[in-house]
């Protein structure tokens, strides 16, 4: 990686700012690790960031949500510390897959052939 692309996302700014001033909160299953401002005078306003695994595209939705209700002051301790309960429900956390191989396509898009079933004759137009 060059220095162009350090300038141009700005990673040289947050490494050093990251060195200087962060204190290193706990790591998600993806590699992504979560950081705090040392010395913060209040706890509601201190700086919290997160340093991506990946050196390719930055792409935000691969934080998970307990990271992200951190990193937005929704909760005060990170989920290192004190873990998300989990719901029955709930899936595991899966990133943003727009744009990509895995992205969910409708049936009828130009990916799949622009072709879809025909109309049942049940549609009925809405009248004013």
């Amino acid at each position: 990686m060059g220095l162009l692309e350090w300038l141009k996302d700005n990673r040289l700014g947050t490494y050093l700012f990251t060195r200087r001033r962060g204190e290193l909160v706990g790591e998600d299953e993806y590699g992504n690790r979560y950081y705090r401002e040392v010395g913060a005078e209040d706890p509601r306003s201190e700086r919290r960031w997160v340093v991506y695994a990946s050196r390719d595209e930055i792409e935000p939705s691969i934080v998970p949500p307990g990271w992200n209700a951190w990193l937005h002051h929704n909760l005060d301790e990170p989920p290192s510390r004190k873990p998300l309960p989990t719901k029955r429900w709930e899936r595991p956390h899966r990133p943003n897959p727009t744009g990509t191989p895995a992205a969910e396509l409708p049936p009828g898009h130009e990916a799949r052939g622009g072709k879809r079933a025909p109309a049942t004759g049940d549609y009925e137009p809405w009248r004013p």
